[in-house]
């Protein structure tokens, strides 16, 4: 019988476990790929709830807004100019009945600038109010009003 070396098989032993508990370089980055292609499709979605809020927050400045405006023409018997503008729902612009502000604070769309504000309006109406949108042009299909 031949005889083998006590360290010999403690080495052979040890060699077969670590192959077997290992990773090779192949199974690591096709983990990686598979993980940035899980974080990729995750920030999409994320991007496009991004936008839908700011579009919300916007819609409801907007909703904030006419309901300032609706009470300013009750107290002045009308609206606000376009020249004298949404500033007059926070300071007088002069008129006798105007009460008090009508909002805290002129609020910004989410993307930076300020609401367009026009009276009269176009197609009829009293007045037109809307956000440039994320483009910040007017008159884009992007304008929330």
């Amino acid at each position: 019988m031949k005889a083998t070396h006590p360290m010999c098989k403690l080495q052979r032993a040890s060699a077969r476990r670590g192959a077997a508990h290992g990773f090779t370089l192949i199974e690591l980055l096709l983990v990686m790929v598979i993980l940035a292609i899980l974080a990729s499709v995750v920030a999409m979605k994320v991007v496009g709830k991004t936008q839908e809020a700011r579009i919300t927050a916007a819609r409801t400045d907007i909703s904030t807004l006419k309901t300032a405006l609706g009470q300013f023409e009750i107290d002045n018997g009308r609206f606000p100019t376009t020249d004298e503008g949404l500033q007059a729902l926070l300071t007088n612009p002069g008129l006798d009945n105007w009460k008090h502000a009508y909002i805290d604070k002129m609020p910004v769309d989410p993307w930076g600038t300020n609401y367009v504000y026009q009276c009269p309006g176009t197609n009829g109406q009293d007045f037109d109010l809307f956000s440039d949108g994320p483009d910040k042009q007017p008159g884009t299909a992007d304008d929330v009003n």
